[in-house]
């Protein structure tokens, strides 16, 4: 780990724009997409690249220098910045993205990595060119490396940090929600209570389903919005928190460390529990029962506790008890390397479901999950993100449901 340590000492800085994400499947070439390249934000790419933001010309683009440095055999390539503008010229497309990387053989484009944690650092060389620097995580521990500093880094967000921000000048990581911010709390929505101590997960989702009713939607698009909900009264009630402790005054650098420390631990505890959560309150809101219906985070054999059992771990830890009448369902917001911690989890089933949210895996990823028995379970929306001859295999959330009712 001494090369990512001492790469993230160098970029990692407040004169570096920085931003992370993880790429999805139409960043990589696992969807054969035409246009691959990683996504980045308009008003990001616009702050580095003035001269993209030129709305009467078709897909204006700015040509730069790239380095992947966690590879060792990417050398420094020109790569393009390109506002795909065609919505205002009568056509549908209004995305910025970065492009010209040469195929598969780049680590940026390379299938196997979708769902990586990916840094890009940008900064001006002498001639006040830009340079971005890249790190493509190629573990689990590179990427606890990099979200131990600057926090959990999900499916569909992005943080951005350093001097490129307009809105704010400081190195703490910001996320920016990919949807609307409908669901953002005014500083009179937020309990007074909430802001003195911080209110535990359950009372954040409670709020969102407040604010995302289940109405018509269906389970897919409820649990995905709801989700999105989620983080943004999480946000608003973190910047309502953190306002309170810096408006009197930073008096010391111990002070500033620990109320980042403080925030980076409560978006870590978030970003691990707020999934499952999400799942547990579905649930119990389409009238499956705790206990009788379905067991949370109990114990199937020694310390083993899968996240979600069907119909209930009393059923589970009985052997007469019929194993095709059993399941399991996993929950992790991203794959990469993870999924391979449920293989022995619940060992009485044979099939392991798995929900998550990244968005895209690689066919050859795929392939060994079917191998091993894992059936993956993915919000309807997210299907395209997954290369076409995948999505027939995937399972949605009312599928699974349905299944595990029906038993």
């Amino acid at each position: 780990m001494a090369d990512l340590q001492d790469w993230l000492e160098g970029k990692l800085r407040f004169d570096y724009g920085w931003l992370a994400k993880r790429l999805s499947g139409n960043d990589t070439l696992a969807n054969r997409t035409h246009q691959a390249g990683p996504y980045l934000p308009k008003n990001f790419l616009f702050g580095l690249f003035p001269e993209l933001n030129q709305p009467e010309v078709t897909n204006p683009y700015q040509w730069f220098s790239l380095r992947i440095d966690s590879h060792d055999d990417q050398s420094d390539v020109r790569v393009r910045a390109v506002w795909y503008n065609n919505k205002l010229h009568g056509r549908t497309r209004d995305e910025t993205r970065l492009t010209n990387f040469g195929g598969m053989q780049s680590a940026m484009l390379d299938p196997e990595n979708t769902g990586a944690l990916c840094l890009f650092s940008f900064d001006k060389d002498e001639s006040s060119a830009t340079i971005c620097s890249v790190w493509i995580c190629r573990n689990q521990s590179e990427e606890n490396v990099i979200e131990s500093i600057i926090g959990p880094v999900e499916p569909g967000k992005i943080l951005i940090g350093g001097s490129t921000l307009t809105s704010s000048q400081t190195s703490l990581p910001i996320s920016l929600p990919r949807l609307h911010q409908q669901c953002r709390l005014n500083s009179d929505e937020i309990p007074e209570e909430w802001i003195n101590e911080f209110p535990d997960p359950d009372r954040i989702i409670a709020k969102a389903m407040e604010l995302r009713p289940a109405t018509d939607q269906n389970l897919d698009n409820r649990l995905l919005s709801r989700r999105e909900c989620e983080f943004e009264v999480f946000s608003s009630v973190e910047e309502a928190w953190l306002m309170e402790r810096i408006t009197p005054g930073i008096s010391s650098i111990q002070q500033f460390e620990s109320l980042a420390q403080t925030l980076l631990q409560r978006r870590r505890v978030r970003s691990g529990r707020s999934l499952e959560l999400q799942v547990r309150k579905l649930l119990e809101e389409e009238e499956f029962s705790e206990d009788e219906h379905f067991a949370y985070n109990q114990r199937s054999e020694g310390n083993k506790r899968p996240d979600f059992l069907f119909p209930s771990a009393v059923a589970y830890r009985q052997p007469s008890f019929p194993k095709t009448r059993l399941r399991m369902l996993a929950v992790k917001t991203t794959l990469k390397d993870r999924w391979r911690q449920i293989l022995n989890e619940a060992e009485r089933i044979e099939r392991k479901h798995l929900l998550t949210l990244q968005e895209g895996v690689s066919i050859a990823q795929f392939d060994e999950m079917t191998q091993s028995n894992v059936q993956l379970v993915v919000p309807r929306p997210l299907f395209e993100k997954f290369p076409e001859e995948i999505r027939p295999e995937l399972q949605d959330v009312a599928t699974f449901l349905e299944e595990v009712r029906d038993l």
